[in-house]
């Protein structure tokens, strides 16, 4: 992927600071224009982009998780997208090792890094050099974990680490999957095991703020997007070639078209759930969010683009 440094004034901010560790974080919740708000600054900033989108490191899994085109890059590099088969392991101490080199690679080359994502874990790895288990997966334990519904398994979790609601969502089988099985291998609590470190960076924290209403025709419009792009025939390809039980799958988009193969949906009711499923987990992302009282809420560029000409003012 093309690193060619991009010339315009506003990087000219960067050449002041003796050895950078600045960081732009760019959040929202899914649908809220992340992406294309973070690419528009890349370019203002001379910037280059690491995801923090737990379903875009998979290959082949494109228009179920809203991949980011090569033409929405506009030239900009992404990292972090298409790392892994959708059969491999990969665990958030992975992500965030891979992240931190990533972005002082890219501050080394006295350009401006920005984190994109909607993944809050992701996010917060960095953010707050969280000290991850370093807990190897378990095939054996999460075959067996996999055969529960993902309800039960939040009650297992919650008797083995009250704490746990604090940190995991209980809607995210993979989540709960991952922290039991560190729970059962190290017999600690796993909220217990997952402390702040002292920051690697300096930080500027910007999240989008979408209208509900808004935000919910986005959705919908997402939706009827990928059916009409063809996540039912993307999905069926990778049926040929994986386990429909690999957490990859449980992502919004390919449990519901899984469920319409099986008979149990029709197409339209496949695609009002999606569309329902994305609504809740947007909520989600935004109670998450908002907790971290770091971030600054905008909901246009022009706010964005004044909160990051002050943060790189300010050395």
């Amino acid at each position: 992927m093309s690193t060619k440094l991009i010339h315009n004034p506003e990087s000219s901010a960067l050449s002041g600071i003796n050895g950078t560790s600045k960081l732009i974080v760019i959040l929202g919740p899914t649908a809220s224009g992340k992406s294309s708000l973070a690419v528009k600054l890349a370019k203002e900033f001379n910037g280059e982009i690491i995801s923090a989108d737990s379903r875009q490191i998979y290959k082949e899994m494109n228009i179920g998780t809203a991949k980011i085109t090569k033409k929405e890059m506009d030239g900009i590099p992404h990292y972090l997208i298409d790392i892994v088969k959708p059969n491999q392991d990969f665990t958030l101490a992975q992500y965030k090792k891979k992240t931190i080199r990533i972005i002082k690679d890219i501050q080394r080359r006295r350009k401006l890094p920005f984190l994109v994502g909607g993944t809050g874990l992701y996010i917060q790895s960095i953010v707050d050099n969280l000290e991850i288990p370093q807990v190897k997966p378990n095939r054996k334990l999460r075959e067996k974990l996999e055969k529960k519904n993902t309800s039960d398994l939040f009650k297992q979790l919650k008797k083995l680490d009250p704490d746990i609601i604090k940190i995991v969502d209980g809607s995210n089988k993979r989540r709960i999957i991952r922290a039991l099985e560190v729970c059962l291998l190290t017999k600690k609590p796993f909220s217990k095991q997952r402390k702040k470190g002292q920051s690697l960076f300096d930080i500027l924290q910007i999240g989008l703020e979408v209208e509900k209403d808004e935000l919910e025709k986005r959705i919908e419009k997402r939706a009827e997007q990928m059916i009409r792009e063809g996540l039912v025939e993307e999905v069926k390809k990778l049926l040929k070639n994986y386990n429909p039980d690999l957490p990859c799958f449980s992502g919004i988009g390919y449990q519901e078209i899984i469920l319409y193969f099986k008979g149990e949906l029709s197409l339209e009711k496949a695609k009002e759930l999606i569309s329902l499923h994305t609504r809740q987990y947007a909520r989600r992302q935004m109670t998450w969010f908002r907790r971290d009282k770091r971030i600054h809420w905008v909901r246009r560029h022009s706010e964005a683009k004044g909160l990051i000409k002050g943060f790189l003012n300010n050395f």
